[in-house]
C-alpha cells in the first residue's frame, strides 16, 4: 500500500499486543498499521510479552509488526513505548532514545490545549502489586485459553460460523471481573481529575472504552485502547476528536493480502534465536535509515 493512501492521524494508541504469544493477532495489526500515517504513535504497554516470550515462537507475522513499527520511527513519527507489566523488564531502560523512539513509563501530552495522561494501568492492579507470581500464573492460563479459542475459531470459520471469544464471555458474565473493570476506570479517572488531566488513556484490562467520568471535583475523558488478542482495537485522535478504531469494521485493512497462512511453518515455529531477531531488527533499522 502506498504511503499517500494511508490515513493521516495526529495520535494513535495501541496496547496489549502480546507479541510472542499464540493469541496475538499480529497479521491483523500489521494490516492496520499499513493503513495509517500517525504523527505520534503511543505503544501503551504489553507490546512484546516478555513474561511468556519463547525464542522458539516468534513467527514471521510478529516480526513484520516490529518492522512496521520501525518504519514509523525512521519516517520521523514520534513513537513512545510505554512499559506495561508483561514487558516490565524494559522499565530499566526508561529514558532510552533512538531517533524519534523513546521508552517511558508514562506520557503527558498537550493535545490541542488539553492535557492527556497516557500509562499502561497495571499500577492499579492489586495482583500485580502484591502477588506477581499469581498474576503471571493467570497470564499463562489466559494464554492457554486463547490458544484453545484460536483452534476453535479456526474450525468455526471454516464451517461458516462466527468467531467466538471465551475470555470475553467469561469477563462479561463474572461480577467480580465487571467490578474490577469499573473500579479500574473510576480510579484512573479520579487521579486524572485531581491532576487536572482532561484525558486519561490506559490499556491493561483489554476493554476498549471511551467515556466521560465525573465527580464532585470535575470531569475527565477516560479512554482505553483495548487489545490485539480479542477486540482488535486502537485509539485514534484526529481533528480534535477521539475515536475507538475497530479492525472488524475496517474493510480496507481486511482486504490487504495476507501472505501468512496457517500452513506456513514460520507462522507456527520460528527458527531464529533471540540474538538473530535482534540483529535482524538492527539491520532493518540501518537499511531504512540509509535509504532516506
Amino acid at each position: 500500500m502506498k504511503k499517500s493512501k494511508r490515513r493521516k492521524l495526529d495520535i494513535v494508541v495501541i496496547s496489549d499486543v502480546h507479541l510472542g504469544t499464540f493469541g496475538c493477532r499480529a497479521t491483523e495489526l500489521h494490516n492496520y498499521l499499513k493503513t495509517i500515517n500517525p504523527k505520534t504513535l503511543i505503544l501503551n504497554g504489553d507490546i512484546i510479552d516478555i513474561w511468556q516470550f519463547n525464542k522458539r515462537y516468534f513467527p514471521k507475522s510478529h516480526m513484520k509488526v516490529i518492522k512496521q513499527l520501525m518504519s514509523f520511527i525512521t519516517s520521523n513519527t514520534k513513537v513512545y513505548y510505554v512499559t506495561g507489566n508483561h514487558d516490565e523488564t524494559l522499565r530499566r531502560f526508561k529514558g532510552f532514545r533512538l531517533g524519534s523512539f523513546e521508552i517511558v513509563n508514562k506520557v503527558v501530552l498537550d493535545i490541542d490545549g488539553k492535557k492527556g495522561w497516557f500509562f499502561h494501568g497495571d499500577v492499579f492492579d492489586v495482583t500485580m502489586q502484591h502477588s506477581k507470581w499469581l498474576a503471571k500464573l493467570g497470564g499463562v492460563g489466559y494464554d492457554s485459553l486463547i490458544m484453545l479459542n484460536t483452534a476453535v475459531n479456526w474450525i468455526s470459520e471454516r464451517l461458516g460460523y462466527n468467531r467466538l471469544s471465551f475470555s470475553k464471555r467469561i469477563k462479561n458474565s463474572v461480577k467480580s471481573a465487571l467490578k474490577f473493570i469499573n473500579n479500574f476506570e473510576i480510579t484512573a479517572a479520579e487521579i486524572a481529575i485531581d491532576s487536572n488531566y482532561q484525558y486519561v488513556v490506559c490499556g491493561h484490562i483489554h476493554q476498549p472504552e471511551m467515556k466521560v467520568i465525573e465527580n464532585e471535583k470535575g470531569k475527565t475523558m477516560y479512554l482505553n485502547s483495548g487489545d490485539w488478542i480479542e477486540n482488535l482495537t486502537a485509539l485514534e485522535y484526529n481533528e480534535k476528536e477521539w475515536k475507538i478504531y475497530e479492525y472488524e469494521k475496517d474493510e480496507l485493512a481486511k482486504k490487504i493480502p495476507n501472505d501468512i497462512t496457517i500452513n506456513d511453518p514460520e507462522s507456527i515455529k520460528a527458527s531464529q534465536s533471540n540474538s538473530q531477531l535482534f540483529n535482524d531488527l538492527l539491520q532493518e533499522f540501518n537499511i531504512q535509515k540509509s535509504s532516506k
